[in-house]
């Protein structure tokens, strides 16, 4: 059964000249760097405090990338963060990465978000303003 997903951030991020490797094209863990990027943007967006983010936020527990078209300088990226249905403190989120302005895709990532107490490094809910913003899980 395929996840329930819902777009709920884009970014629009330039590609510097010191992101490509010696092939000259972004290096591989660039893509990753896009993808937090995205995620801390969303974030901001939500007005998430820095003052909160000192006690509690996200971690990432994993991430993955699929890369089916080299980016090259120079250039803008199009990242979109898709997230599915919330869990008590854990969101599944999905990465679409293309050249501004293109319907190819250059590459497709994923991570999963837990929401952690800082102080003890355990997960706790997820906050009210990011579960809102998150699809209903259907049954």
């Amino acid at each position: 059964m395929e996840a329930v997903k819902k777009l709920v951030f884009t970014s629009l991020l330039p590609i510097r000249w010191g992101d490509q490797d010696a092939l000259n094209h972004v290096n591989n863990t660039v893509y990753f760097r896009y993808m937090e990027q995205n995620r801390i943007e969303w974030l901001e967006s939500l007005a998430f405090a820095t003052e909160r983010a000192q006690t509690e936020g996200p971690v990432i527990v994993n991430a993955s990338c699929t890369f089916l078209i080299p980016l090259t300088y120079p250039g803008t990226v199009e990242c979109r963060m898709f997230a599915g249905a919330p869990g008590r403190s854990s969101v599944e989120t999905w990465y679409e990465l293309r050249r501004a302005g293109e319907d190819a895709l250059y590459a497709e990532g994923a991570s999963k978000i837990v929401w952690v107490a800082n102080a003890i490094g355990k997960s706790i809910p997820l906050p009210e303003i990011i579960r809102a913003q998150l699809p209903v899980h259907r049954t």
